[in-house]
């Protein structure tokens, strides 16, 4: 089975790339952020391009902002729609969606960003995540968590540590906020199979970003042990990413049991000259 997570930066703006990637890439389960459009403009825009192509869709909008997805071709029950007792700014946000797929409870999630560190935005952000911790740790034994974490889990994870110094993304708070989740027993696959690799996910598309590889790696596989120890291919598909019109953030796919042939790793670059930056883009 194979699973992919992309934050999609407007569904509208992506659909010619999302649909040719969903017939390349053949994921089995997709979670998608960041689709800034209503469920009943999704369902419209999408809904019977991928109803042709064998997915169920779960869908959870919001216009303008936010909103999360799962596809499926292997099954989707159990739907969920937001974080259950979760906080709202002021209200709730349509940044979670759940579904059982395969067997496997499976979280499209698309964290807060939290703008500036001590502010409400932060706040919420914090809080969320430990609504969102609650959840998973009532969860069953076979779950993954895909998505948008907007948290560069290590030093290793951004281009320049420096460079992003008393800023979102990479703060004490942040950061341990993601390890509460790990310690429920979820794990990062890609940095599992990728433990040393210059690895990123994020490119801000000003200034060449992408190009010179100075980057960040926000978006996460975390899963279960069970689902774990089924992994057989984790990787950043950075092909996405390229050409006309991309979103900025590329997809992170995960195969389970069996890695079709040419998909084992991720395409690693050469390093790049690294520069800094201003502060951190709303990713």
């Amino acid at each position: 089975m194979r699973i992919a997570t992309w934050n999609v930066n407007s569904v509208k703006q992506r659909v010619d790339r999302l649909l040719p990637w969903l017939d390349e890439r053949a994921p089995d389960v997709v979670c998608l952020q960041e689709l800034k459009v209503t469920d009943e403009a999704f369902h419209h825009l999408l809904g019977d391009a991928l109803a042709a192509r064998g997915y169920q869709v779960a869908v959870h909008g919001q216009p303008s902002w936010n909103g999360v997805a799962i596809l499926s071709r292997v099954g989707l029950t159990d739907i969920v729609a937001g974080l259950p007792g979760g906080p709202g700014f002021p209200d709730q946000e349509a940044r979670l969606v759940s579904a059982t797929c395969g067997g496997i409870a499976v979280r499209s999630v698309y964290v807060p960003n939290g703008r500036v560190p001590d502010s409400e935005h932060y706040r919420y952000k914090l809080e969320w995540l430990e609504t969102l911790h609650e959840l998973v740790a009532a969860g069953p034994a076979d779950q993954v968590v895909c998505g948008d974490v907007n948290i560069a889990p290590a030093d290793q994870d951004v281009f320049d540590p420096a460079a992003y110094v008393g800023q979102t993304h990479v703060t004490a708070p942040e950061r341990a906020a993601l390890q509460r989740l790990h310690d429920t027993g979820l794990r990062d696959v890609v940095r599992d199979r990728w433990p040393e690799q210059r690895i990123f996910t994020y490119w801000d598309y000003r200034a060449g970003m992408f190009h010179k590889d100075l980057g960040m790696r926000i978006d996460l596989v975390l899963a279960s042990d069970p689902v774990a120890e089924r992994v057989r291919a984790a990787w950043v598909d950075r092909q996405a990413r390229k050409g006309k019109g991309p979103s900025d953030h590329a997809p992170v796919i995960v195969d389970l049991d069996e890695a079709p042939d040419g998909d084992i790793g991720p395409v690693v670059p050469p390093p790049s000259r690294i520069a800094k930056t201003g502060r951190i883009p709303q990713a």
